[in-house]
């Protein structure tokens, strides 16, 4: 999804966008679909002898655990980059949620990560590690580590992103330095 009349390198006055998915997040949200779908079934047709409350608490958990899983994966299908004169923004699902915006000002350099793994973060999705930093982690693969003046790092996983780091390191200013407090 990057602009390939520039070879994948865009001007400054252009966007670049890219984009990672894991196909496997459609899975678990099946799965948290049919959770839901069980206590609801369970609380239309229910033949339980046993008494009100143990059913409610079946079909209360059942929708409650859907719902968790369903939304908790949509959110982290897949994971959008965009980098443009003065931002790089990173949306997450379908609605884009959670979403973070870097100013570019705050960048002070970006590495290409050929091995970003869910299991080096502690798994999928919006990711904090006090050693590590903060990361957006949707698939195993290539990534890119944001190091930040505040001295922090935020890494997304994204495709080509070597051609994303190119872009960020054309766009941050030689000798700029971090922003005032």
């Amino acid at each position: 999804m990057r602009d390939h009349r520039h070879g994948g390198r865009t001007p400054h006055s252009e966007v670049w966008t890219g984009r990672a998915t894991n196909r496997f997040q459609w899975l678990l949200a099946l799965i948290g679909a049919a959770c839901m779908a069980l206590g609801i079934a369970l609380a239309v047709d229910s033949a339980w002898t046993t008494g009100v409350a143990p059913l409610v608490m079946a079909v209360v958990g059942c929708i409650a655990a859907g719902l968790l899983v369903l939304f908790g994966t949509l959110a982290f299908v897949h994971v959008a980059l965009r980098v443009d004169e003065d931002h790089l923004e990173v949306r997450c699902g379908h609605m884009g949620v959670p979403r973070r915006r870097i100013p570019l000002s705050h960048v002070a350099g970006a590495e290409f990560a050929p091995h970003v793994t869910p299991r080096h973060w502690g798994g999928w999705g919006y990711r904090w590690r006090p050693e590590k930093g903060t990361a957006v982690v949707v698939r195993r693969g290539e990534g890119v580590v944001l190091r930040l003046w505040d001295g922090h790092t935020f890494t997304v996983t994204v495709d080509d992103a070597e051609a994303a780091v190119h872009v960020i390191r054309d766009r941050l200013r030689p000798g700029r330095p971090g922003p005032t407090r």
